[in-house]
């Protein structure tokens, strides 16, 4: 009995804990997203849950040692140290988060493969490009893009990309309640 309500609590724990911490990163970087999707057309929802998905939110160790929030590739080694041990990555390092989140919109706009989505797709169809981009070979995971959409519903990030739909709904809702 004691030991399964351990694991309950600890199971809850844990949850609470990756749930406060996306809502820190978002809280964190959702400005930044927001200005690159109106740079470049891709949405700050995609922006935001991609790097939520591939980082943890920012936990995982190529994220808090690189800013590497897409697990993007270079072309040269990188050498960083990790609880006094030097670890060496083909992994791209990036001065900042921004910049990471920079480099992702331009690979998305520029590299072949994924050009069509941004001369197709508005930065409002999150779910064209969830799919799209996965399509294109992003990730090998068939579960991919439902995980990336499970992130943008659960945190509502879809809000960030300003859909003018969703603005009109909105003011009339506003003006029906007057």
């Amino acid at each position: 009995m004691r030991k399964s309500l351990l694991i309950a609590l600890l199971f809850v724990s844990v949850q609470a804990s990756a749930q406060t911490a996306s809502k820190s990163y978002i809280e964190k970087f959702k400005d930044d997203a927001i200005r690159i999707m109106h740079q470049s057309g891709v949405p700050a929802s995609i922006i935001l849950a991609i790097a939520m998905h591939e980082s943890g939110s920012g936990t995982s160790d190529i994220a808090k040692n690189l800013n590497n929030q897409f697990g993007m590739k270079g072309y040269s080694a990188i050498v960083y140290k990790k609880r006094r041990k030097k670890v060496r990555t083909m992994y791209k390092r990036y001065d900042s988060v921004k910049e990471s989140f920079e480099d992702f919109a331009r690979i998305m706009t520029e590299k072949k493969k994924f050009t069509g989505l941004a001369e197709t797709l508005t930065h409002y169809d999150y779910l064209g490009w969830a799919h799209g981009i996965q399509r294109a070979g992003y990730a090998s995971s068939r579960k991919w893009a439902s995980q990336v959409l499970g992130l943008i519903t659960k945190y509502k990030l879809n809000d960030f990309d300003e859909n003018p739909d969703t603005q009109l709904n909105l003011a009339s809702a506003a003006d029906e309640i007057k």
